[in-house]
């Protein structure tokens, strides 16, 4: 601007640039410890002034990560921010692993590394740099409210932002796994059962065979019961 260079960024990129800082990384950190992410303004290689802007938490975030705590689960931030930022808003969300200044590719780099240890891992984000880190996961979980890449990149969509959905999606999943179980269970032992009555073999006990008519209904009530057992997923969606 009017042939002086002026430059707009975090400490990182300052300080890559050779900006002096002149005593404002000393505010700045005054102000990450408040849990305000820093923006430095720069002339002429020479810093002029610091932003310090702050997102305002979900407000259903806290209520949400205790309903996953509970669940057993683990949970954890990745954050672009300021150390001292993340760990700001962590404690005030009682998150104790905190992942800071991690930039957009190595976002899904984090999530491969907990992989490589065994773990399964879900991502919630809402925003393009989550898209990798979502696709990555074993499960991406996108905010509705969120951009298009990062919802096309996950697996499930929320479609709105209370956070509190995330817990009600992994309710369900594992409402599901347990039905698709059951369902196997009973189908197995009923065709176990079933079949070979049905083919006669019980015949040589007493002549007794199965009347075609109740073998096809038997068969009917199979499937019934299959579907009413799958219908009870509704009451766990509603809870």
């Amino acid at each position: 601007v009017d042939g002086r260079m002026h430059l707009l960024g975090n400490l990182r990129f300052m300080e890559a640039s050779g900006v002096e800082m002149n005593g404002l990384a000393q505010a700045a950190t005054r102000l990450s410890a408040e849990g305000k992410s820093c923006v430095f303004i720069a002339e002429n290689n020479q810093a002029t002034g610091v932003l310090g802007l702050s997102d305002v938490p979900n407000a259903t975030a806290t209520e949400a990560l205790a309903e996953l705590k509970k669940m057993g689960l683990k949970v954890a931030m990745m954050s672009g921010d300021h150390v001292q930022t993340a760990r700001s808003v962590g404690a005030m969300l009682g998150i104790d692993q905190i992942l800071a200044e991690v930039l957009p590719g190595e976002k899904a780099s984090e999530i491969k590394r907990l992989q490589s240890h065994g773990q399964v891992v879900a991502m919630v984000g809402d925003g393009i740099n989550d898209a990798p880190a979502l696709a990555a996961a074993d499960i991406g979980i996108a905010i509705g409210a969120g951009t298009d890449v990062a919802i096309e990149a996950s697996d499930i969509t929320l479609m709105n932002d209370d956070l509190r959905s995330v817990a009600a999606a992994i309710r369900l999943s594992f409402a599901t796994m347990k039905v698709i179980r059951q369902n196997l269970f009973w189908a197995f032992i009923y065709n176990i059962i079933g079949i070979p009555i049905a083919a006669g073999v019980l015949y040589p006990f007493g002549g007794i065979l199965l009347n075609p008519e109740f073998a096809a209904a038997a068969m009917a009530l199979s499937s019934v019961s299959v579907v009413s057992n799958s219908l009870r997923l509704r009451r766990t969606w509603k809870a």
